[in-house]
């Protein structure tokens, strides 16, 4: 058996990876329950929001849409990640994974694959997002500069969630229970600064909100689209976001081990 050096291994990884999200990304096209979760929710939860909710909130100078739209997208993101767990559990229950097995590739490449998937199907989504909303009268302050941190922080938000809901998905029984773990990634955003001020909220919920890891996600993401005040924001999403990045990724790996391993 031919031994692989380091650099060999990684090349074989990345390769084997990119096969594995091409595979992914096929899945999603052919899907059309999924690609109605992936376009057409994230727009329907942005009119609900800013044409029926909208008109009630007390958010402070500026139109509400200009507050709400940072909130939105980290909830479609969480909406993103279930949808990666119902798929990986699928891939288990139907033996799709016992079959990669046998196959000469990298074991890593499996989950790398979907979670490449649901970054790249989340941004794509969050682009959507964000065109619908500058058509409804979202007006960002940004520069291009300040676009790109903003971007850089959905995509570190959607990474994290997509290696818990790998790990979600490898522990579900099947794909319905896979969806209902991911729930609270579509919870949360709803207890934090998305939708109102946490200051308008009961003082324990509003301790709650403003110490949960989605809350200074969305702050950076509203301070750099609009030009509002971040403080330690970013620090504390960076941190939140890789913290759980590296959790998801650890259960991960070690949930698919012991399933791989049966």
């Amino acid at each position: 058996m031919t031994t692989l050096s380091p650099a060999q291994r990684t090349l074989r990884a990345a390769k084997d990876s990119g096969t594995m999200l091409d595979r992914n990304l096929r899945h999603t096209l052919r899907s059309p329950d999924t690609m109605i979760m992936t376009i057409a929710l994230p727009v329907l939860i942005l009119l609900l929001f800013v044409y029926v909710f909208g008109g009630a909130m007390d958010v402070g100078p500026g139109p509400y849409i200009d507050y709400v739209v940072p909130g939105i997208i980290l909830l479609c993101a969480g909406f993103g990640a279930g949808t990666t767990a119902a798929s990986i559990s699928t891939d288990v229950k139907d033996g799709i994974i016992d079959r990669f097995r046998t196959m000469d590739i990298a074991r890593s490449a499996v989950l790398t694959g979907h979670v490449a998937e649901s970054l790249i199907r989340n941004l794509i989504t969050t682009s959507l997002v964000m065109v619908v909303a500058v058509a409804l009268g979202f007006r960002p302050t940004s520069d291009p500069l300040r676009w790109a941190g903003a971007l850089a922080v959905i995509a570190m938000f959607v990474l994290a969630l997509s290696w818990v809901a790998a790990a979600l998905g490898l522990l579900a029984k099947n794909p319905e229970a896979a969806n209902g773990f991911s729930f609270a990634f579509t919870f949360i955003p709803y207890v934090s600064s998305a939708f109102v001020p946490p200051e308008s909220m009961p003082t324990w919920l509003h301790r709650f909100a403003e110490n949960q890891p989605v809350t200074p996600v969305i702050e950076t993401v509203r301070g750099l689209l609009m030009g509002t005040p971040i403080g330690d924001s970013a620090l504390l999403a960076v941190a939140w976001c890789a913290g759980i990045a590296l959790a998801g990724y650890l259960a991960a790996g070690a949930l698919f081990t012991r399933r791989t391993t049966d």
